[in-house]
């Protein structure tokens, strides 16, 4: 009987090496796994390479990742946001390695690594610094440069719900690069608020089907990050 339900995020992430390239999804606070996370600082693999749409708020989730130094490169379109406390001081101490993709790029080169497409040509960027050092190329008589697809060993992304086959739903726009990154990943790790029996959810509304998804685990409460930025929390918790 297929069953990828896990008990707990501690032993969902359990296998994370270091070294390893990890997917995480979220558009900012919306999406973002906090549990997944936490427990793969509590786990301690390090140098990291994490792509995501940015580096975190405040002192907790991917923030926290990173205030641990467990991310050597991070892969992102936004690393510094309103309440971004942890970034800026690693980076500006080069104690972090940042690759700026803007927005879309970043989710092509997602979607391309989940597709099997090597490479793709887009003219975002051309005549900028992200695009020194890349092949540049005119189709039609206008120029592109060239991107290369991105994968990973692992995706973290969070869902609304799930089955033990592992097919998901995702809650409004906290879908964002979740569907993508599950497909370009080796590992995909999908915590949801609710595990449903297998036919409880419509075929017609799956998202993400059970094929790109290895493990699933429930978190029925999950932490809201804009709280806990709020009330000044690091994790791990110190009260």
């Amino acid at each position: 009987m297929i069953n990828k339900v896990f008990k707990t995020p501690k032993e969902a992430i359990a296998d994370i090496f270091d070294g390893a390239t990890i997917m995480i999804g979220g558009f900012g606070e919306a999406g973002s796994p906090i549990e997944l996370i936490h427990a793969l600082i509590d786990q301690g693999a390090k140098n990291l390479t994490i792509i995501s749409n940015n580096a975190g708020s405040g002192h907790v989730g991917l923030a926290a990742l990173l205030e641990h130094k467990r991310v050597k490169k991070i892969i992102c379109s936004y690393p510094k946001t309103a309440f971004s406390e942890v970034f800026p001081d690693l980076y500006c101490n080069g104690e972090i390695e940042v690759e700026l993709v803007p927005q879309g790029t970043l989710a092509e080169r997602i979607r391309c690594g989940g597709a099997g497409i090597p490479a793709f040509y887009t003219p975002t960027s051309v005549g900028t610094p992200l695009a020194e050092g890349k092949e540049i190329r005119e189709i039609d008589e206008k120029l592109y440069v060239l991107e290369y697809a991105l994968k990973a060993d692992f995706a973290l992304v969070k869902a609304y719900q799930g089955d033990r086959y592992g097919n998901l739903t995702y809650y409004k726009t906290s879908r964002n690069f979740g569907p993508i990154m599950c497909m370009a990943a080796k590992v995909t790790i999908a915590q949801v608020n609710k595990i449903v029996e297998v036919g409880d959810i419509d075929p017609e509304i799956i998202v993400t089907p059970n094929i790109f998804v290895q493990r699933v685990v429930e978190v029925a409460n999950p932490l809201h990050e804009h709280v806990l930025v709020s009330q000044n929390k690091k994790y791990p918790w110190t009260e």
